[in-house]
């Protein structure tokens, strides 16, 4: 699947996805911000874990922070729908609400937030952070 039809056939809009980021921005107490959300295919999304982040595997979401000016949050997220449809899959949730859940993920670790890698992820604090905040924005496991 190329780029571009993985984002004909994802299922959450562009605007929507904008939509949620800007309203996770506001919920997390950021005013001025300049965040991108981009949906890519699978061979993309790993191109971009390989080259900054040095696993060679696919994800279902990669976020960026970068310098801004002074209080000015700015960075890149990018999600890939296949992998999310799968996860979606695994977890009963709809595709749309996994996708949901990955920008509020993206945001957050634009805002510096972390997590553990393997089984703690689900039991970290962003984790509970990020599921908060899809419950108060609508949608959420």
């Amino acid at each position: 699947m190329t780029a571009s039809s993985a984002v004909r056939r994802c299922a959450l809009s562009p605007a929507a996805a904008a939509d949620l980021a800007h309203r996770t921005l506001r919920a997390e107490g950021v005013r001025h911000a300049v965040v991108s959300v981009t949906f890519v295919g699978r061979r993309r999304i790993r191109s971009l874990n390989r080259r900054y982040l040095r696993h060679d595997r696919e994800t279902d979401v990669l976020a960026f922070a970068m310098p801004g000016a002074a209080g000015v949050v700015v960075g890149d997220i990018y999600c890939a729908p296949e992998p999310a449809a799968r996860a979606a899959r695994r977890y009963g949730v709809a595709v749309r609400e996994e996708l949901r859940r990955l920008v509020v993920h993206g945001v957050l670790h634009v805002l510096g937030h972390d997590h553990p890698e393997g089984d703690g992820r689900t039991r970290s604090a962003m984790w509970h952070r990020q599921e908060t905040l899809l419950r108060r924005l609508g949608g959420g496991r």
